[in-house]
């Protein structure tokens, strides 16, 4: 609009950075569902028909354990938590124990404090019977699953760099052309100006009736 060619190196940055933001994101959204289909139909499907999708560290967790573990030990009354410290779950309850009990090998009393606090923190952070995986006996799934993890972080951070780029034009413009502005006012003249006024005589006397 202000007829200067550098706005061409601007549009330039803008349409590669777009096209760059667009593939990356359709990257990562082809990844990620591509992963979640994969944990879905291998290391969840033994455990339950209905597999709702978790957050993103619910299964950057997959790729650190190979099971989620069982949440509660027995069926029915109190919950026990797993025990197996090499299982998500169990790690959970193992972090619990020394979090909040005396002595993380000395059961205390249901009732105590010590118990209540470390049960309240297990039950925020394991996952129950709808989320629980296995990955024992597919490692080859397992290795497919680490990798589209990655490829999918990769497109993500390239996807975040894109809009990153767009963002610093849109600046860096801006200030382009203000700056250009403001060099075209001193050269020739503003050209125009705005005035106002506020009758204040007329809203006193109208405030003192």
């Amino acid at each position: 609009m202000l007829s200067v060619d550098r706005a061409l190196p601007y549009l330039a940055v803008e349409a590669f950075a777009w096209t760059a933001y667009v593939k990356a994101s359709r990257d990562y959204r082809k990844r990620r569902d591509g992963y979640r289909d994969l944990a879905s139909r291998v290391a969840r499907a033994p455990f339950a028909t209905v597999r709702p999708n978790g957050d993103f560290e619910y299964y950057e967790r997959m790729t650190h354990y190979l099971e989620a573990g069982r949440y509660d030990l027995v069926a029915g009354g109190g919950l026990e938590p797993e025990t197996d410290s090499d299982t998500y779950n169990g790690s959970v309850w193992l972090l619990a124990r020394r979090t909040y009990w005396a002595d993380p090998e000395t059961v205390p009393d249901t009732t105590s404090g010590e118990w209540q606090r470390a049960i309240s923190f297990y039950r925020s952070r394991a996952y129950d019977q709808s989320y629980r995986w296995s990955w024992t006996s597919a490692p080859v799934e397992r290795a497919m699953f680490i990798d589209l993890i990655h490829e999918s972080n990769d497109a993500n951070r390239r996807a975040l760099q894109n809009m990153g780029v767009i963002i610093a034009n849109h600046v860096l413009s801006t200030v382009d052309a203000f700056i250009t502005v403001r060099l075209q006012r001193q050269e020739y003249g503003s050209g125009w100006s705005v005035e106002g006024s506020l009758p204040i005589s007329r809203l006193l006397s109208r405030t003192s009736r």
